[in-house]
């Protein structure tokens, strides 16, 4: 278990942020927020995928006047998203939201901040003070924005890195002023090391809880390994009280990776099927590639942790499948499958997909009424032993 950094809690409807809390995992519509019914239907996907918490927009007048709607009708705690009128934020609290955000390099006017402030009070709502890389640079005082912007040319990681910072903690008077403390902070930036050092430095600097996060990340493709290497760092380093892995995509693949991240660090317990698969090599001798991906949406269907082990030959495949409670080791157009370290079918290839979902299944409802336990890691496979063919290649040994 990583041990992590204890912060001052606060709740956002139900879920509770920090003070050693489960990490909770956010995402954000991509709807026009007027629009009730899409917003709704994609919050409702959203939460059935496992985001605990989901933030809207609300740049205009419209889309506060449509919350009531989508409050009623929301399975998670909802969360207004603030940038250029604290008008917005006013409705927003009036409305019904379970947080809103405030970016400070946007909305600086002392008296809109207090007037957001006490909204929030009188209502319990607490407030994210979010910085990003993009909005801390000046933008009023000509002569502070060319001093700024020649300090980050000279030194842009630790100029950067400070001005985030330092916006924080200016804005972050206001409400110690007003003894305002249900705030949650942020500091994003599209660079993975700066968004590390940015969180590192708020941890030090405040007990408040923190949301993760990488601004601009990009497509799913290139921005989950951006979003993992700054989020994993910082998970792992006991930094962090909720989590947005943000894409320009369909936000559920924000959610599952967020899940897959939480769970593979340990620090969320998966509720789905978890599929391990061999590398591919020359050794392989069937559609491997292929056959993983139709096995994990095969296994979506199934609500049982099982530790499934798809592997494309008997080399390494038993050590690295250790622990599985299915698994499957495939041969020239045969495969192998065992469960919990017994040997239970030998099949053909065109058998391998479905043979592999049912022993599965059955073996989650095994789980499910108590008849049996998830194994963990401590599972010993014995592979088969094979028999060279006459071509120096290594078969599974079955019978066909």
């Amino acid at each position: 278990m990583i041990p992590r950094k204890k912060t001052r809690q606060v709740r956002v409807g139900s879920v509770p942020i920090g003070g050693l809390a489960p990490i909770s995992i956010q995402s954000m519509t991509s709807t026009y927020t007027r629009d009730v019914d899409a917003t709704v239907a994609q919050i409702r996907c959203l939460a059935e995928a496992g985001c605990d918490l989901v933030r809207v927009a609300v740049p205009e007048k419209s889309d506060t006047a449509a919350l009531p709607g989508i409050l009623d009708q929301s399975p998670v705690p909802i969360i207004a998203d603030v940038h250029y009128h604290f008008e917005r934020a006013l409705e927003a609290v009036e409305a019904g939201v379970h947080k809103i955000r405030l970016n400070p390099g946007n909305i600086r006017d002392r008296k809109q901040v207090d007037r957001v402030i006490a909204a929030c009070r009188e209502r319990g709502v607490p407030i994210r003070v979010g910085v990003n890389e993009g909005s801390v640079v000046e933008r009023a005082d000509h002569d502070r924005r060319a001093a700024q912007k020649a300090g980050i040319q000279t030194d842009p990681r630790s100029e950067l890195i400070r001005l985030m910072v330092q916006t924080v903690e200016d804005y972050m008077r206001i409400f110690d002023e007003n003894n305002f403390h249900d705030v949650v902070l942020a500091a994003k930036s599209i660079d993975a090391g700066y968004v590390i050092d940015a969180y590192r430095a708020l941890s030090e600097r405040f007990d408040l809880p923190l949301h993760l996060g990488v601004t601009h990340a990009g497509p799913p493709e290139t921005g989950r390994i951006r979003s993992i290497a700054a989020l994993g760092s910082l998970l792992a380093m006991g930094i962090g009280d909720t989590i947005r892995i943000s894409y320009a995509a369909d936000p559920i693949h924000e959610v599952e990776d967020a899940k897959e991240l939480l769970c593979s660090l340990g620090l969320r317990n998966r509720l789905e099927p978890e599929l391990i698969a061999c590398p591919t090599c020359g050794r392989i001798e069937i559609d491997l590639i292929k056959l993983v991906a139709e096995v994990r949406q095969k296994l979506a269907t199934i609500k049982t942790p099982v530790k499934v082990a798809v592997m494309g030959c008997v080399v390494n495949g038993p050590g690295e499948a250790e622990g599985a409670d299915v698994a499957v080791f495939a041969g020239k157009g045969r495969g192998i499958i065992y469960v919990q370290g017994k040997q239970t079918r030998t099949v053909s290839e065109a058998e391998m997909l479905d043979a592999l979902y049912d022993e599965t299944l059955a073996f989650s409802k095994r789980v499910e009424s108590g008849e049996v336990v998830l194994t963990g890691r401590d599972v010993t496979i014995t592979p088969p032993d094979p028999l060279p063919r006459k071509d120096g290649s290594i078969p599974l040994n079955v019978q066909p």
